[in-house]
C-alpha cells in the first residue's frame, strides 16, 4: 500500500500490477513451469484483489516470462500477459522445455574464413559481436556453448557448437568423434548459428532478414537499437 500511496500522492495514477515469474528460468520439469505459472497469478491477483478493497482500482494485471506464458492454465482475472521471446524462442527456452529445438525461429549467418586443420577448428566470421556473450545455456542439462551451429537450411549438425567467440571471430571445434572434418567446410561456404537468448543476439544487429517459411518471400525489418 505504500508505493500505491506515493504514486497516488504524487500525481500519477496506479493503473496496474506486472509481475514475473524468474524463478521458471531454472524449472527442468512441466509440472514445475506449470506451478510457477499458477503461483504467479495467484500472487498478482491477490496483491490486486487487497488494492482494490483500500479503493485503488488498479485494472491492469499484467503477468509473463516466456515459460510461464505458455503454460498458464488459467488466466481468468488477467488482463496482459508478456510472453517475452514466444516469437522466436532459443537455446535457452529450448532446455526448459518451452520449444524444440526445430522451433526456433532466429539465428545468425555466419561465413567460414579459415581452418585450423592440427586442432579441428573452423573460424567464422561471428564473434560475440555477433552472437553475444550470453552463456545462459552453461548452467542447464545441455551446453549450447556459443550457439548450435547448422547448415543454412536450418538443419542442426549433431555435436557441433560455437564453442569459443572473440570479438569477431567465433571457432567451432570438432569433436574428435565427429564425423565432420575441416573440409566440410570451406572457406567462402556459411552456416546458420541458433542463439542461447535470442534478446541478446538479436541486439547486436540492427534489422532482421525475415523468410518466409518456404523460403521465397524476403522482408527487411528493422529494429530500434540502444538503451
Amino acid at each position: 500500500m505504500t508505493l500505491a500511496r506515493i504514486i497516488e500522492a504524487s500525481g500519477s495514477s496506479l493503473t496496474g500490477l506486472l509481475a514475473h515469474a524468474g524463478e521458471s528460468y531454472s524449472c527442468r520439469t512441466d509440472e514445475a513451469i506449470l506451478a510457477a505459472a499458477r503461483a504467479e497469478c495467484a500472487a498478482i491477483k491477490t496483491a490486486g484483489e487487497r488494492l482494490r478493497t483500500h479503493g485503488y482500482a488498479c485494472p491492469v494485471l499484467s503477468v509473463g516470462a516466456t515459460p510461464t506464458a505458455h503454460f498458464a492454465d488459467d488466466l481468468t482475472g488477467i488482463s496482459e500477459v508478456r510472453a517475452g521471446v514466444f516469437t522466436t524462442f532459443d537455446l535457452v527456452m529450448k532446455n526448459v522445455g518451452v520449444c524444440r529445438l526445430e522451433d526456433i525461429a532466429i539465428s545468425v549467418v555466419a561465413t567460414v574464413i579459415g581452418h585450423n586443420r592440427e586442432k579441428g577448428w573452423v573460424f567464422i566470421d561471428a564473434g560475440w559481436m555477433a552472437l553475444s556473450r550470453d552463456r545462459g545455456t552453461a548452467s542447464q542439462n545441455q551446453d549450447f556453448g556459443y550457439g548450435q551451429v547448422c547448415c543454412l537450411r536450418g538443419d542442426p549438425y549433431e555435436n557441433l557448437l560455437v564453442t569459443t567467440t572473440n570479438q569477431e571471430h567465433g571457432i567451432i571445434a570438432l569433436p574428435e568423434a565427429s564425423a565432420f572434418t575441416v573440409d566440410d567446410f570451406p572457406v567462402g561456404s556459411r552456416v546458420r548459428i541458433l542463439p542461447n537468448h535470442a534478446c541478446a543476439t538479436a541486439a547486436m544487429h540492427q534489422q532482421y532478414q525475415v523468410l518466409s517459411e518456404d523460403g521465397e518471400g524476403h522482408e527487411v525489418w528493422q529494429r530500434i537499437v540502444g538503451w
